[in-house]
């Protein structure tokens, strides 16, 4: 299976630090925040992975090279501007093959196992399956409701979908690549079919959008390599 990393965005909230670099490559405890993805899908056996970019991509290109620092063989799906994540997906299709494959927001720091089998196999039928995880401080009023096993676009519960989610090529065939398009209306459109199913993390999960969570990001990395060490 191969594996998707979105970092494509500009990263507005983290200026100035991203004036100069993209966010997937700030710093983490001494690892690039995508380089954390990266350790985390070749452990779970995914080694094959495209990454997408706009914002100073040459740089990220620069830094992860073809992967092998990681254990990884990484493919680039450039985009001149960033196109919205089912516009990016769409561009990257060619890549990624005619079988179900992962995605994950580049800019999440998450302990979420890649290795599940929620995440390795679609159920019958389905066009994604996605994680969502409770509502962050900054988040409270959620994306999805989750129901049986399925996402719904309402319900009395709503959880925030965390950016990681295992899709199907055939949810992006009326995507046009190369334009903009957001992942959202597809996703809602499916649910109505009832074709998305989901499950929640109540683990590590982190939205690494602002300078603050950042820094949280850094002190939960290092007291887990204490820990470790």
């Amino acid at each position: 299976m191969k594996a998707m990393i979105l970092a494509a965005g500009r990263g507005e909230r983290m200026r100035p630090l991203t004036d100069v670099r993209p966010k997937p490559l700030l710093d983490v405890a001494g690892t690039p925040l995508i380089g954390w993805h990266l350790k985390r899908l070749v452990a779970a056996g995914i080694e094959q992975v495209v990454i997408n970019h706009a914002w100073l991509g040459e740089q990220i290109e620069a830094s992860l090279q073809d992967g092998a620092a990681y254990g990884a063989q990484i493919q680039y799906s450039a985009e001149n501007t960033a196109l919205e994540t089912a516009g990016g997906i769409a561009t990257a299709l060619p890549f990624l093959g005619e079988v179900p494959f992962l995605v994950v927001n580049g800019d999440v720091f998450t302990d979420i196992d890649f290795a599940q089998p929620a995440l390795q196999n679609l159920g019958e039928g389905m066009l994604a399956h996605l994680i969502l995880v409770p509502n962050p401080p900054q988040h409270p009023a959620g994306d999805f409701a989750l129901q049986e096993g399925k996402a719904l676009s309402d319900g009395d519960t709503k959880y925030t979908f965390s950016g990681i989610g295992l899709y199907h090529p055939a949810l992006f065939a009326h995507t046009v690549p190369h334009q903009p398009a957001k992942l959202a209306p597809l996703l809602r459109a499916a649910m109505a079919q009832g074709r998305i199913s989901a499950s929640l993390h109540t683990g590590l999960w982190l939205d690494v959008g602002t300078v603050e969570r950042l820094e949280m990001a850094r002190a939960i990395a290092r007291a887990q390599m204490s820990v470790t060490v």
